[in-house]
């Protein structure tokens, strides 16, 4: 039998005291522990405000962008380029010095195909390009209040052009592969048509002239020339 010491039996033969000593020992370092996770919960609730905050904001500024580009804004340059998804020119929108104004389109291979000018005189005009680079069509309003449209074929060459003049006159003008004018019809101001038709040489072979105004419905046609009026008749002498 194992001898004890005074106050009471040995500090092995009591698991349970040995297991609240070594609690009471770990009760320090567990409040460490839960002080250390309460201030990692703060921090992180911290942040995940100021997430939520800027993402509010974000929002915010996106919706007030978009109800403000229905609103009327300026937006002011010299030039403006169009680019296409792969970055390659498609259009340019220019003012030049002199007074004029540009818009440029061009297909994939960079060929300009559509402009429409305004110079600083004040013509206007709208022209088409083929894939070649010559203008096939013309619209156009000069300064002067001429308007034309004009077609050219693939050569280049001008082959019909209709025109309307500012006195009233109006004319269509048609070309052969040369170039070379070989029919007209027109009206010019006063009402009087005009019909013309030309040789390889370029000369007039048919022009014809204008009818002449119709007689009023009240006035006797005129006499046929070479015509010969019947005498009138005397009445017979009664016999005796």
């Amino acid at each position: 039998m194992t001898d004890t010491p005074h106050g009471g039996p040995a500090a092995g033969s009591d698991p349970g005291r040995a297991a609240r000593d070594a609690m009471l020992l770990r009760v320090p370092e567990l409040e460490r522990e839960v002080l250390r996770l309460r201030r990692w919960n703060a921090c992180l609730i911290f942040g995940l405000a100021v997430l939520l905050g800027l993402e509010i904001t974000l929002v915010l500024q996106t919706a007030r962008a978009a109800s403000g580009a229905r609103l009327a804004h300026q937006v002011s340059a010299r030039e403006f380029v169009l680019r296409d998804s792969a970055g390659a020119v498609r259009g340019a929108w220019s003012a030049g010095p002199d007074g004029s104004a540009r818009l440029v389109l061009q297909d994939a291979a960079a060929r300009p195909r559509v402009k429409l000018s305004l110079l600083g005189d004040g013509t206007g005009g709208l022209s088409f390009t083929d894939s070649a680079g010559r203008v096939r069509v013309v619209l156009a309003l000069l300064a002067d209040q001429t308007g034309s449209l004009a077609f050219a074929d693939e050569a280049g060459r001008t082959r019909s052009v209709f025109g309307v003049s500012p006195d009233g006159a109006a004319n269509v003008v048609f070309a052969d592969r040369s170039g070379t004018t070989r029919a007209g019809l027109g009206v010019d101001g006063r009402g009087v048509s005009t019909f013309t038709l030309a040789d390889r040489a370029g000369g007039a072979v048919a022009e014809p002239a204008a009818e002449p105004p119709e007689p009023a419905q009240d006035q006797p046609p005129a006499a046929q020339p070479g015509a010969s009026r019947k005498p009138a008749r005397t009445p017979p002498k009664p016999r005796p």
